[in-house]
């Protein structure tokens, strides 16, 4: 059961591991949404992430005997990394099965911590299911990345760390995907307070705790799809599915759009790299039907790859109308290039690709194609350049971005 005496005990054994992520005030997102908001930022803990708290505790609790044998986890990431961080500490042997999906960098971060990974299944499903028929056949402790209430119970001495600076806090939004970390922070927040709001902040492309929920009980979604992956997670945990349903008030759930410009919020105001899952709390901010509250946002983790960083961001700008693109059609003669230039610099726009295509058509009073690729301030920005060029006689016409993220 998660006691207080237990969450007590817990907040102990896992300062050995874990850094003090100070809360951070945000003088943006408090501006921003009216309320007093505080950023948990567990994206600075030494593995990127909150999950070295669980995995840490729940290790500290087994025998020496069941250390010996070997302890084994399925993880695309965070819990991989946490568990194999924690069996070091203690000279334990980890075997860590990832999708073979899983980028490089996390299986080779994995592997520096002194882990054996295993590569097997396309999803975490499956390479779960390995881990399990693994444990069952060399005696292996399987760690449970969220569906444990010892893990869970050392994922919520986050909360004990938030109350600790801000006893008074009004609301709490802690992001869900199997349910382990909003199951500590919410069982652990309503003991220590019972008048706190905590809000699940869920993907809504993977909302099976919502889903849950409203049945009653767990069940599976028939298919997850977000950019969130850490809380792409189709079936909640069964053993800390109650303590959500007594201790989480509301659900949030977030489309993908608005995890990718809270990613520019994070880097921007704050110069922080936050992943996606970790983002749920930064998008729900907007959600939230409240003024002058203490919030605190809890930001899961940091772990993401260069190439999806830069994806993000790409994104994110174009979303924003910082960058977009716009095809003119101009007759062939020299100067027209220089001329539909010279319209853009006076509206200040920063051009950044061009592409001219002679073969478009054989009137050569409309055969050149210009294609442009600008940066802008935003919306309003791009609106008066657009405006620009028609006055000039030009038929702008935007170009939509050709991406994932639409």
């Amino acid at each position: 059961m998660m006691t207080l005496d237990k969450f007590e005990e817990a907040a102990e054994v896992v300062k050995r591991v874990t850094l003090r992520t100070k809360l951070i005030y945000s003088d943006y997102f408090s501006d921003t949404t009216g309320n007093k908001v505080f950023l948990k930022p567990e994206n600075m803990q030494f593995t990127g992430a909150y999950k070295v708290r669980g995995a840490y505790y729940k290790i500290s609790t087994l025998s020496k005997e069941e250390r010996e044998k070997g302890l084994i986890t399925a993880s695309a990431g965070n819990h991989a990394q946490g568990v194999a961080y924690a069996s070091r500490i203690y000279g334990a042997k980890a075997i860590i099965v990832m999708p073979t999906t899983t980028p490089l960098i996390k299986v080779n971060r994995t592997k520096s911590y002194g882990a054996e990974v295993i590569l097997y299944g396309n999803v975490y499903d499956d390479a779960c299911q390995h881990a399990l028929k693994l444990a069952e056949e060399k005696g292996y402790t399987f760690i449970h990345p969220f569906d444990d209430e010892v893990v869970a119970t050392g994922q919520g001495t986050i909360a004990m760390e938030i109350f600790q600076e801000i006893p008074t806090v009004d609301i709490i939004l802690v992001p869900i995907g199997g349910g382990g970390l909003a199951a500590g922070v919410s069982t652990l927040a309503k003991l220590l307070n019972p008048n706190i709001k905590v809000i699940g902040v869920e993907p809504l492309g993977a909302n099976c705790m919502e889903e849950s929920l409203k049945a009653g009980h767990v069940v599976t979604l028939p298919q997850v799809e977000t950019i969130a992956d850490g809380t792409a997670v189709k079936t909640p945990g069964s053993s800390i599915f109650p303590y959500i349903q007594k201790n989480i008030d509301e659900i949030i759930t977030i489309d993908d759009r608005e995890l990718i410009v809270s990613f520019l919020d994070m880097i921007e105001n704050h110069k922080m790299v936050v992943e996606n899952s970790g983002l749920l709390t930064i998008a729900a901010l907007k959600h939230l039907n409240c003024a002058g509250k203490k919030v605190v946002s809890i930001l899961s983790g940091g772990n993401m790859d260069v190439i999806t960083v830069s994806s993000v961001v790409q994104h994110g700008l174009i979303q924003r109308g910082r960058i977009f693109t716009v095809s003119v059609l101009l007759p062939d003669r020299p100067g027209e290039l220089v001329n539909v230039a010279n319209v853009i610099a006076e509206k200040q726009g920063n051009i950044i690709r061009l592409d001219h295509n002679q073969f478009v058509s054989i009137n050569r009073n409309s055969a050149v194609e210009l294609t442009i690729t600008m940066e802008t301030f935003g919306h309003e920005h791009k609106d008066s350049i657009v405006k620009a060029l028609q006055d000039r006689g030009y038929n702008p016409q935007i170009v939509p971005p050709k991406n994932t993220y639409n």
